[in-house]
């Protein structure tokens, strides 16, 4: 037996289905246990390594272990990790984030999660409205207003909701189809004006990866300021992925709140929630909008995060790792041409995801038709064959600046083998 199922094992007698995050209980056959980490690579404690295209679900753009960050996290740790009182990091931390972002004010919290249910919030204290517009097949953290047909983990399990939020929670929340400009539009003539924001992950990332169609963010935009409602996009997984400037600087689109997290900390846990100066100064203490936090502006994720971005922008991380995901995803559907499987690959910059058995994905219920067996089974010949990618096609995979040509030549080795084994499984 593996030390990783022993661990395993045990792991079940203490923790709900033997994980933290039950994204991390769907590796088949059952989850590996990490010993440690470094640049692009995963070493198991049964002592494989393994191509990482997980990468902490995101935030490790530089690789595992970035030496810069390191060094930043070991020199806060120096002069202690928590004052209940503000330090200079996080200033400086905002400071790049609001100019890059082109925001006036941000607010640091302790999780997308948190930044979102803090956004919303926000948005209705701000309108004195009730209604939150979401699209299916986005997740925006586990908080119960928009925990209704979610991305991630809660569609690979088939959730339309959780248990345990009331209806008298949800009902102000509704849920239209991602990509759909005629929807959108029809709902905002009804309930427009009693409308308090439309939030969106502006390229899906957790119903696979999901890119937007010509215009659609631009009628959102359009859409929010003709009923007075507040456009909020959740970059917890674009910001500093797509670009310096995340999604709306990509797509050239200022929504009225951005909220952020994973990059911003450099791995270590994060939030924040960004925007113009009258949205923002509705929050406590300048505003009667509530939030607050021991752990807020963080001073280890502080620091991880100012040494992250500061890295990322003096140098050509994101050139390295757009070139790693577009020849990864360049070879995989060369080979599945080849072999006459259907199949489709959604990419963006150092974002990619594929998806057997249907011509395209632009949407969640595009997402759900692909065949997701047939992923399953290529995720567990990858372990094999020395490559880590997520298990479910409803997650994304992510490269960093450390997929070098090694990392890239191993990884098409593996996938070589893997689509030949998975050939002659098909016929």
């Amino acid at each position: 037996m593996s030390e990783s199922l022993k661990l395993f094992e045990l792991t079940k007698t203490i923790f709900a289905g033997g994980v933290n995050s039950p994204v991390r209980a769907l590796v088949k056959p059952y989850p590996l246990f990490i010993e440690r980490a470094e640049g692009a690579y995963l070493y198991t404690i049964d002592g494989y390594r393994l191509v990482d295209y997980v990468m902490g679900y995101g935030p490790l753009i530089l690789g595992h272990r970035h030496p810069r960050v390191y060094d930043a996290v070991i020199e806060q740790l120096g002069r202690g990790w928590l004052y209940g009182a503000p330090a200079r990091a996080a200033f400086e931390l905002g400071k790049i984030i609001c100019r890059n972002f082109g925001v006036d004010k941000i607010r640091f919290v302790n999780s997308g999660t948190e930044a979102v249910m803090t956004a919303v919030r926000l948005a209705r204290g701000y309108t004195n409205r009730a209604i939150v517009v979401k699209f299916d097949g986005c997740y925006h953290g586990a908080s119960d207003p928009v925990l209704v047909k979610a991305g991630s983990s809660a569609l690979e399990y088939g959730l339309a909701s959780s248990k345990g939020i009331p209806d008298e929670v949800t009902k102000y929340t509704y849920v239209l189809p991602y990509n759909d400009i005629d929807t959108i539009n029809k709902f905002m003539i009804k309930l427009g004006n009693n409308t308090a924001c439309i939030i969106v992950e502006p390229v899906v990332a957790n119903a696979g990866l999901i890119l937007p169609n010509k215009d659609f963010l631009k009628e959102l935009r359009y859409l929010s300021d003709k009923f007075g409602s507040l456009l909020i996009f959740d970059e917890v997984v674009t910001g500093y992925r797509i670009s310096l400037n995340g999604a709306s600087g990509y797509y050239k689109i200022r929504p009225d709140i951005i909220t952020l997290g994973k990059i911003i900390g450099g791995g270590f846990p994060i939030g924040a929630i960004a925007g113009g100066k009258k949205i923002m100064e509705m929050l406590t203490p300048t505003g009667k909008v509530f939030n607050a936090g021991t752990f807020n502006a963080h001073p280890i994720s502080m620091a991880a995060g100012l040494a992250t971005i500061k890295e990322l922008q003096m140098d050509r991380h994101y050139e390295i790792a757009n070139r790693a995901a577009n020849e990864i995803t360049s070879y995989i559907s060369e080979k599945l041409g080849e072999m006459n499987i259907k199949f489709t690959v959604n990419r963006i910059g150092s974002m990619f995801q594929l998806f057997f058995g249907v011509d395209r994905v632009t949407n969640a219920n595009e997402a759900r038709k692909a065949d997701k067996e047939k992923y399953v089974r290529l995720h567990e010949l990858l372990i094999k064959n020395g490559v880590y990618i997520p298990p479910s096609n409803m997650e994304t995979c992510f490269t960093s600046s450390m997929h070098d040509d090694e990392a890239i030549s191993a990884s098409i080795d593996a996938i070589k083998k893997t689509l030949s084994i998975l050939g002659n499984e098909i016929g």
